[in-house]
């Protein structure tokens, strides 16, 4: 009964989130919690499920429409847009927005400095491989 949890541990919202994403990502269109709750195992208690939903149509992750007396929902982001998402939430919650944003790139590895040159124009040459 509770033995995944009692061997895992409790899931982090933002692991839930990514599940829910996921599961989105899979239905063929606009899909109700309901639908969600069963993809995930229905390891999840439908208020959960909606929770989830509520908290990511705030980030602007999904969006939803009526579907009779309940709503359906569709991915409007992605993993990598919800992690970017709290990147955000974490610096515009620091005063020295510089600092903060000098601290992180001090710290990047050689590649993720290269990626992040390149992804903001300053990669030097077209032609590295």
């Amino acid at each position: 009964m509770t033995d995944h949890r009692q061997r895992s541990g409790r899931r982090g919202q933002g692991e839930l989130e990514a599940l829910v994403l996921s599961a989105l990502r899979e239905a063929d269109g606009p899909a109700t919690a309901g639908w969600v709750q069963e993809r995930l195992g229905g390891d999840l208690a439908y208020t959960t499920v909606i929770t989830i939903l509520t908290r990511l149509l705030a980030k602007g992750a999904v969006t939803r429409e009526r579907a009779g007396r309940s709503f359906a929902w569709t991915p409007d982001s992605d993993q990598a847009g919800l992690a970017a998402h709290r990147m955000r939430k974490v610096l515009d919650g620091e005063s020295d927005r510089e600092a903060v944003l000098a601290s992180f790139v001090t710290g990047l590895g050689p590649d993720d400095e290269r990626l992040l040159r390149e992804l903001l124009g300053d990669s030097g040459s077209e032609g590295e491989a």
